[in-house]
């Protein structure tokens, strides 16, 4: 069974960084697409960005240029860089290990418990 344990979340002001971690356990971290999703209240849960492990790299619009993701294959660890923050990145943000680097819910086979990142203006 996967596991997934996030950290890094925290309050920020408009136009700063956070890092979010995410440490993976129970199988092989390297076979697996990892993604970060985001639920904002009263919004449904929403694709960030991920990672295939393969070079290759999806990010939503609304995070292009200002979020990274890349991962750690030695720390069995996924991390999303998120610089420029808005407030309408505020949300709790979820790891996800994937099936298949598609940018939807149903395309998750595990999740993590989720981070609050909140962002002042």
């Amino acid at each position: 069974q996967v596991q997934l344990i996030e950290s890094g979340g925290g309050l920020v002001q408009a136009g700063g960084s956070l890092r979010l971690s995410c440490e993976f356990s129970g199988r092989t971290f390297r076979l697996y697409p990892m993604g970060w999703f985001r639920q904002a209240p009263g919004k449904e849960r929403e694709f960030v960005a991920g990672d295939a492990s393969t070079n290759i790299t999806r990010y939503a619009d609304s995070v292009k240029g200002r979020f990274t993701i890349s991962r750690d294959i030695a720390k069995n660890t996924v991390y999303l860089q998120m610089n420029s923050l808005k407030p309408e990145d505020t949300a709790v943000y979820y790891c996800a290990a994937m099936r298949a680097l598609l940018p939807f819910k149903t395309s998750v086979d595990y999740w993590g418990q989720g981070t609050q990142v909140t962002v002042r203006s």
